[in-house]
């Protein structure tokens, strides 16, 4: 038992290949802070959306995404929190680790999640400035009659295709398909991998909402897509924004 749990856990935590090339693997195997934690090691992202009224709040922690679609084009409601990105960047080193191909101490491939617990053992530091912290973005948006649908879900996902791609993808299938299910099984069968390795081989999930009634809003239909979100720490990412790797 204890050698399948073994070759498992290593499979989980090893890099892509795609992200390994090039790469040499010259730091030792327990480096960083995590290295003597014996806890759950666990952890999941979590991306919320909560509709009251007209308003539309989304808070987003990890390397899952929200996208609305308003009038065929794709406006992110969420940031994927990468390592790579600087104010991911600043607090995992600031906390006292690192990154390496990508990813947190080597191994986690996002900056924020719940859980995940071995990266949050810095005492001197509150939980938002831990290496990982499940500290949300939040982004509130007034929804309009232009608003057709939106679509929540994890990197296996985005990993295949970008906002704008899924958006189309599932405009198109909503011209001839009512039942909500079955398009998102759809996308499901359009990003598996035909055989194992590469992308399509991650866990998928996907929460697709159509909006079929116009919002009272009586200044709704003068909202421009600039005017699109109104957020707390973030911007709005535009319709042709490419898919992120992990």
């Amino acid at each position: 038992m204890d050698k399948i749990s073994g070759m498992i856990e290593g499979f989980i935590w090893s890099p892509k290949g795609s992200e390994a090339n090039n790469q040499v693997d010259d730091w030792p195997p327990e480096e960083g802070p995590h290295s003597d934690f014996h806890g759950p090691n666990a952890g999941s992202t979590a991306c919320v959306a909560i509709i009251r009224n007209n308003q539309l709040v989304v808070a987003n922690a990890g390397d899952s995404r929200c996208v609305i679609s308003r009038k065929g084009q794709a406006y992110n409601l969420s940031k994927d929190h990468k390592p790579d990105l600087e104010v991911e960047k600043d607090r995992i080193l600031k906390a006292g680790g690192f990154i390496r191909v990508g990813r947190v101490n080597g191994s986690l491939n996002l900056a924020r999640a719940i859980g995940d617990m071995e990266f949050k053992q810095n005492k001197s530091m509150p939980a938002e400035k831990q290496i990982v912290t499940a500290n949300p973005d939040v982004t509130t948006v007034e929804l309009c009659e232009d608003d057709e649908f939106l679509v929540i879900a994890c990197d296996g996902i985005w990993d295949c295709m970008s906002s704008q791609q899924l958006v189309d993808y599932i405009g198109d299938q909503l011209k001839s398909e009512s039942k909500l299910s079955v398009i998102c099984e759809r996308v499901f069968d359009r990003c598996l991998a035909p055989t194992a390795g590469g992308e399509g081989c991650d866990n998928m999930t996907m929460i697709l909402v159509q909006f079929k009634k116009p919002f009272d809003n009586p200044n709704a239909a003068s909202t421009s897509a600039e005017e699109l979100p109104s957020s707390s720490n973030q911007t709005l990412s535009g319709p042709n924004e490419g898919s992120s790797k992990t």
